[in-house]
C-alpha cells in the first residue's frame, strides 16, 4: 500500500529512459482510443468493446498508432536534451533513434497487422525519428501536432461518425504530450542523459557535426 506514495524512480540510465518511452508511448495512443471509443459508444459501450469485430479493430489501432506515440515521447526526450549535448547533438540524436527504434524492436510482429505492415511501421519511425534534428526544438504541445491527422485516422469508429471530431483528438494528443513532458522533465537527468546517449553512438555519428 505505501508504494503508492512512492516516487516514481529518476531516469539516470539507458534502461530506465527506454522504458519511460515505451511505457508512455503506449499509453499516450491507447488512453485516447479507449476514452474515445468509450465517450463516442456512450451507453454502448460495454456492449461494443465485447464485439469480436470491434476489438479486432482497437487491437489494430493501437498496434498502428504506437509508432506515432515512440515518435512524440522521443521528440520531447530530445527536446529536453539537447541544450546539453555540447558538441555531441549529432550522436546524442543518433543514440536516441536507435534506443527508440530498439523499443520498438521489443515487441514481436502483431497478428492484427502481419509482418509486412509491421516492417513498414518501423520504416516510417525511423523516418520520423531521423526528422526529429532537421529543427529546432518544439513546444510539447506542437510536436503531436503532426501526427494529430492519422492518428484520428485511425480511431475505431466509423469515419462517417467521427467526421467533425478531429479537434477534440488534436487537443487530446497536445495535453497529453504536455503531461507526458512534464512528468519526464521530473524524473529525467538531462546532463547525465545527454552525455550517457553520447557515450553510446557510434564513433562516425561523434563526428558528423
Amino acid at each position: 500500500m505505501f508504494g503508492l506514495f512512492r516516487r516514481p524512480p529518476p531516469i539516470r540510465d539507458a534502461d530506465a529512459l527506454a522504458d519511460f518511452i515505451d511505457q508512455h508511448a503506449a499509453f499516450l495512443v491507447q488512453k485516447g482510443i479507449y476514452e474515445y471509443s468509450r465517450a463516442r459508444a456512450a451507453h454502448y459501450a460495454k456492449v461494443l468493446f465485447r464485439e469480436a469485430e470491434f476489438q479486432q479493430a482497437v487491437e489494430q489501432a493501437r498496434w498502428r498508432a504506437y509508432p506515432l506515440g515512440l515518435a512524440i515521447v522521443a521528440e520531447l526526450v530530445q527536446g529536453l536534451v539537447r541544450p546539453h549535448v555540447q558538441d555531441n547533438r549529432a550522436a546524442v540524436h543518433e543514440a536516441i533513434v536507435t534506443l527508440v527504434l530498439s523499443v520498438f524492436d521489443r515487441y514481436p510482429v502483431p497478428a492484427p497487422l502481419g509482418e509486412v505492415a509491421w516492417s513498414e511501421a518501423r520504416r516510417e519511425l525511423q523516418l520520423h525519428l531521423a526528422r526529429i534534428d532537421l529543427h529546432a526544438p518544439k513546444f510539447a504541445k506542437d510536436i503531436a501536432e503532426p501526427f494529430a491527422r492519422p492518428y484520428f485516422d485511425l480511431m475505431p469508429i466509423h469515419a462517417k461518425l467521427r467526421a467533425s471530431e478531429f479537434p477534440t483528438i488534436r487537443n487530446y494528443l497536445r495535453v497529453t504530450s504536455c503531461n507526458v513532458h512534464d512528468e519526464l522533465t521530473k524524473r529525467m537527468d538531462a546532463p547525465a542523459i545527454a552525455a550517457l546517449l553520447a557515450s553510446l553512438a557510434p564513433l562516425d555519428a561523434t563526428t558528423a557535426r
